[in-house]
């Protein structure tokens, strides 16, 4: 299942999505919840994202071949960095580039969508705790990163999180291909089986450190093949079984 978040008439509503409609849901989008008989095209609507985490949970390095674009060693563990929930964009929003930088990159990437309160999760226990996956760009001002010993201020400006179109619930992220497109051309293109540390490992590792809230989001790396935007540049992020988000950096 597809769920979304969306304005329409200046009202907000969460729902599902099946082929090009969007049947309203009521209730709890992390407990329970049912269809209200109300359905819109998803062209009328104004997608939000999909869900409000309190943080992002990044994870750095997590493709070897990314790894060794940016000649740094594989690592043994999972690097962690956070995003602020300020940094969250709507798919179609605008990424904006900030006056204290002149580079700015796209990073494709799957993100885990937290379903439940998560603390000290064992793996074989993590997917209990899974709402389901999104698309992510984990946009970074490079120019920042490297001399600052961690990537808080590189990649926490307002909008560098976009998120979206929606959450998919029933997925399996073993083998999904992604792809990153700047103004149509393929940049990076790659599959999540490259992954260093799946999923369910990155939940209940993170878990360890810190409780994860429902809505929370995980950010599991991405792959090689990351590259400067220019203003009015088009960047779109796909994954396969989710489907296309799509941002303009102005």
């Amino acid at each position: 299942m597809k769920l979304l978040r969306y304005t329409h008439e200046g009202r907000e509503a969460f729902g599902f999505l099946r082929k090009d409609t969007v049947y309203e849901l009521r209730g709890d989008l992390f407990g329970e919840y049912e269809a209200t008989g109300a359905a819109l095209p998803l062209t009328a609507l104004t997608l939000l994202p999909p869900i409000n985490p309190t943080k992002a949970v990044c994870v750095g390095l997590n493709y070897r071949d990314h790894a060794e674009e940016m000649n740094l060693e594989i690592p043994d563990e999972p690097v962690l960095f956070l995003k602020p929930s300020t940094a969250l964009l709507p798919p179609g929003g605008t990424i904006r580039w900030p006056r204290l930088s002149s580079q700015i990159d796209y990073e494709g990437e799957l993100a885990i969508v937290i379903g439940k309160t998560a603390h000290e999760v064992p793996p074989e226990r993590a997917k209990e705790y899974i709402l389901g996956y999104t698309c992510a760009n984990d946009v970074t001002a490079r120019d920042l990163q490297p001399g600052h010993g961690q990537w808080t201020l590189a990649k926490g400006f307002d909008t560098f999180l976009p998120l979206g179109p929606w959450v998919e619930t029933m997925l399996d992220p073993g083998a999904l291909e992604i792809e990153t497109l700047l103004d149509g051309r393929v940049m990076q293109r790659s599959n999540t089986r490259h992954l260093i540390f799946d999923p369910l490992f990155l939940l209940s590792y993170v878990s360890q450190v810190m409780t994860l809230l429902p809505g929370d989001v995980i950010l599991t790396g991405t792959p090689s093949g990351v590259g400067p935007m220019v203003h009015g540049s088009q960047v779109e992020i796909r994954i396969e079984g989710i489907g296309s988000l799509q941002n303009t950096l102005e």
